[in-house]
């Protein structure tokens, strides 16, 4: 999973001057291409996201109308839309930022500090650090739901193992008890004959058990 080369983002800021001057500082950057949605106050931001499924970032001012931006921040994770949030701070008040930080923000930017190639540059690396995160939470998934099918293959085949080894031993009693008969040679062959492949149905059970089952790669099977 990597960035896309256009990463679509919405700036949820009323200051005009600061979006120009950040669009600006975003088409200058070469690396990657930055589409920008603009909106003014949250209820906006709100309704853009519900309907923009392309949206890869989302970058917030605190000081909006109406709503803050921490105001948003907490309606956006309520409405379950997990895109990746940098909070923005026009001043250096950082227990926004924390306290932002508990809504799942990944980040904060002071905007001041956000010059030349910081601003794109910074996008980038959040982005590129959630997009490992979720691909390193996928393969944790995995391995999980690959753990758990193979403990209830381990499990089946213990049962069925088990389920097999009552008659067999039955069947080994019975044949042992037939041997020691006063029987004629097709009846003995026959007793030697079942008595061996019940041998051979108990190497296939042992087989089986052993199976060292973390090392199937049940896909290709």
């Amino acid at each position: 999973m990597e960035t896309p080369d256009v990463i679509n983002l919405l700036f949820v800021d009323d200051d005009t001057g600061y979006i120009a001057v950040a669009q600006q500082l975003l088409s200058k950057y070469q690396a990657k291409k930055f589409n920008v949605v603009w909106k003014q106050d949250g209820k906006s931001a709100t309704e853009e996201l519900s309907k923009n499924t392309s949206i890869d970032m989302v970058l917030i001012e605190y000081y909006l109308p109406e709503i803050n931006g921490l105001d948003v921040t907490r309606s956006i994770r309520e409405k379950k839309i997990e895109v990746p949030i940098i909070f923005l701070t026009s001043s250096r008040d950082f227990r926004l930022a924390i306290e932002a930080m508990k809504y799942g923000v990944e980040d904060y930017i002071v905007k001041d500090d956000a010059v030349d190639s910081v601003l794109p540059r910074t996008i980038v690396n959040i982005l590129e650090r959630v997009y490992l995160k979720r691909k390193i939470a996928q393969q944790q998934k995995a391995d999980l739901i690959a753990k758990k099918r193979t403990d209830a293959i381990r499990e089946l085949v213990v049962t069925v193992c088990h389920e097999f080894n009552n008659p067999l031993a039955a069947m080994k009693i019975s044949t042992d008890i037939l041997s020691r008969q006063q029987l004629s040679p097709e009846e003995k062959q026959l007793v030697k004959e079942l008595d061996k492949n019940i041998g051979l149905v108990e190497k296939e059970i042992t087989k089986l058990r052993d199976i060292n089952f973390d090392k199937v790669d049940f896909d290709e099977v």
